[in-house]
């Protein structure tokens, strides 16, 4: 950071304190004082290196110290033992190789002003017996976890005094890696599951009463304290009910924590909601996502402070500074949350300091970042830190850039360019910007996902891009530009050609958009295991529809992250939605009474017919192309986007032999390849932060 820069933030930093922001005030946890009121928690971000925090883990949690955050929380469930492991990417607390790069990683994040903690944890049935070290799950009883679908065996006292040693093991690896804090977790890891009727049926003393069963986490801080002193914080995750008949509710959730509180080992409460066993429940209540609203345990949470003198932290869907705020200014959590919030854009809390809160990047709630390691869906420098930078550099040599298209890889492109200092021109043939989001979040269950679009909108009115709505673009239109390079992001349209019978279809886009009108009967074709079809059958369902759901994979939405599969399944079960997998769409005709639907089964070979009113076929986009095509002879490059360009290896001006008054010409997104918003962002940004 240069002076300027340090002069910048400096005064920010002093004018966001002076107004009174409750989230920018500071605030004591144990001997830390915390700049701010916003954290990050601890989660497993994939980013490891065979269980070590090495450069691109610590590049990740850096950048959110860089945005001015409190602290960020690394290392979700890592491991304490050797038989914690779930098969990869947690942080393995287990040896002492850990502790130079746990300096390291700590060293970064004071640098920046933050403070940095740890998540110190034993999976206990959670672990598994195939992966990892193949050692055999342990538990407090023998008792199977839905999810994870191991068998553990149950703990005897050698299992219980070595696996307390080993919590105080890995705790004073962190103090000695130079980390303020850890936190345990009781939930559906090992001290949960010793608090839990549901998983703990001993008859000794660690099973039966309340104080029995919380034997084992009494006994796990101890040993904590007295091996990091009494100036490491130490915490712990906690579920405040776990909203099940046979599990703890919250008054038992709230006699447990008074234990904790009163051994007096213990420096804050990480507040949870709910269980972790099932993809459901982890979906709904653990890590709540696309389905679920707002911040939905708050209220709760609120309930468990005043029932505690401990600091309370509480991070479940916060996703916007107005709903944090809230939290903070009612006093309903000392500390909040924002993980995902800080994956879409880690800059969050110095954009507050600078008054541009306006400018946040906003988590839309897609779960992407459960679905490919940290990666937001639009933030694609998220988990690339290594690769790409969250700050995009400024250009030596401005350059005239026509982007082509005005869906999310178009709108990106159009934003780095415009970043860079380059003069950009968008050309949308639409009324519209959003490109296939608009027809996405015409799906109720996905409305959030416009925040994609109208973020870069904003953007692109800031940094002044001049963006034609109406406007069909051929290569004429965009040479009169006289542009250095021309990005084409005409995405795609449905494919439909390769059917026989497709005269007879509807696409996901046209009943969506209003296009066509759903019949009362309606049978939907899915070949991509993507949202979309299955989006539409919910809203079909929703609006009172007869709706079949033909796919081509053997399990609903398999092209999603985990708590979208297990939710769409929950709801297509809850609205009678009729779901026949392993069947490929071979053709279509009409019949008197609809369209006949003919399909061969993948495994069997078999043929069968479905009959339906309205026939509605999802099988991605087919490349919309022709302008890429007008231009590829004119162009400097004709048309080839080197891949080692695309990897970072190299920069514009070597991507081939350049010709006098010509341009360079690249196609990003579906006009390529029927993909994700996620994969056109990424491609634009890429590109164009070389450009």
């Amino acid at each position: 950071m240069n002076g300027e820069e340090q002069h910048v933030k400096a005064a920010a930093s002093k004018a966001g304190s002076a107004s009174g922001d409750p989230l920018l005030q500071p605030f004591r946890l144990k001997g830390l004082t915390l700049r701010s009121r916003i954290v990050s928690t601890s989660h497993a971000s994939m980013l490891d290196d065979g269980g070590l925090p090495l450069e691109r883990y610590q590049r990740y949690h850096e950048e959110k110290a860089r945005g001015g955050l409190a602290m960020t929380m690394a290392g979700g469930s890592a491991m304490t033992s050797p038989d914690s492991s779930w098969g990869g990417g947690q942080l393995d607390l287990s040896t002492d190789r850990i502790v130079p790069h746990l300096q390291s990683l700590s060293q970064r994040i004071h640098r920046h002003g933050a403070a940095v903690m740890c998540q110190v944890s034993h999976l206990g049935r959670r672990a598994t017996a195939y992966a990892g070290n193949w050692l055999p799950p342990v538990a407090p009883s023998r008792v199977r976890e839905t999810r994870n679908r191991n068998f553990p065996k149950e703990m005897d006292a050698a299992d219980i005094d070595r696996i307390v040693k080993d919590y105080a093991s890995a705790a004073r690896r962190c103090r000695d890696g130079g980390l303020d804090g850890i936190e345990t977790v009781t939930g559906g890891h090992l001290i949960g599951q010793f608090l839990s009727r549901r998983t703990n049926r001993r008859a000794d003393a660690f099973g039966g009463s309340l104080e029995n069963r919380a034997r084992f986490g009494l006994m796990v801080h101890e040993a904590i304290r007295r091996a990091v002193g009494d100036d490491f914080a130490v915490g712990l995750r906690f579920v405040i009910d776990e909203a099940v008949d046979d599990g703890s509710d919250f008054e038992e959730c709230v006699a447990f924590a008074r234990l904790f509180e009163q051994e007096g080992h213990i420096d804050f409460f990480n507040c949870i909601f709910g269980r972790m066993d099932t993809d459901l429940s982890l979906a709904e209540q653990n890590m709540p996502g696309m389905f679920s609203k707002s911040a939905p345990f708050l209220p709760l949470v609120g309930e468990f402070k005043r029932e505690t003198r401990l600091p309370v932290i509480h991070a479940a869907a916060i996703r916007d500074v107005a709903t944090a705020r809230h939290a903070i200014r009612e006093n309903l959590v000392d500390l909040v949350g924002m993980t995902r919030a800080h994956i879409a854009d880690p800059h969050i809390v110095e954009k507050v300091m600078r008054g541009e809160e306006e400018r946040i990047r906003p988590c839309v709630g897609a779960s992407y970042c459960l679905y490919k390691k940290v990666h937001c869906i639009h933030n694609p420098a998220s988990g690339h830190e290594t690769i790409v930078s969250h700050i995009i550099d400024w250009a030596e040599t401005p350059k005239r850039v026509v982007v082509v298209g005005g869906g999310p890889g178009g709108m990106e492109a159009a934003r780095v360019a415009a970043e860079r200092g380059h003069k950009v021109t968008l050309l949308e043939a639409g009324a519209r910007l959003g490109g296939q989001v608009l027809v996405a979040a015409a799906a109720y269950d996905r409305k959030d996902l416009i925040g994609i679009v109208d973020w870069r909108a904003d953007e692109l009115a800031r940094l002044g891009v001049e963006v034609r709505l109406n406007t069909y673009a051929d290569a004429d239109l965009v040479l009169a530009e006289k542009p250095d390079a021309v990005i084409v992001a005409t995405g795609g349209i449905p494919d439909m050609g390769w059917l026989e019978g497709a005269e007879h279809c509807d696409s996901v886009w046209d009943v969506l958009t209003g296009v066509v009108p759903a019949k009362d009967d309606v049978l939907i074709y899915d070949e991509t295991g993507r949202q979309a079809a299955v989006s539409c059958a919910l809203h079909l369902a929703r609006m009172g529809r007869v709706v079949s759901l033909a796919i081509a994979d053997d399990t609903l939405a398999i092209e999603t992250p985990y708590p979208d599969r297990v939710s769409f399944r929950k709801r297509a079960a809850e609205l009678g939605i009729r779901v026949v997998s392993d069947l490929r769409l071979v053709m279509a005709a009409r019949q008197a009474n609809g369209i006949a639907a003919r399909f061969r089964h993948e495994l069997t070979g078999a043929e069968t017919e479905m009959t339906a009113a309205q026939l509605i076929v999802e099988r991605g986009t087919a490349p919309v192309e022709d302008i890429y095509q007008e231009l590829r002879v004119r162009s400097a490059n004709n048309g080839v986007t080197d891949i080692a360009l695309m990897m970072g290896a190299m920069t514009q001006g070597d991507d081939g032999p350049q010709v006098a008054g010509s341009f360079v010409l690249h196609r990003i997104g579906d006009a390529v390849a029927s993909r994700d918003i996620y994969s056109s962002i990424y491609e634009a940004y890429r590109l164009c932060s070389q450009l």
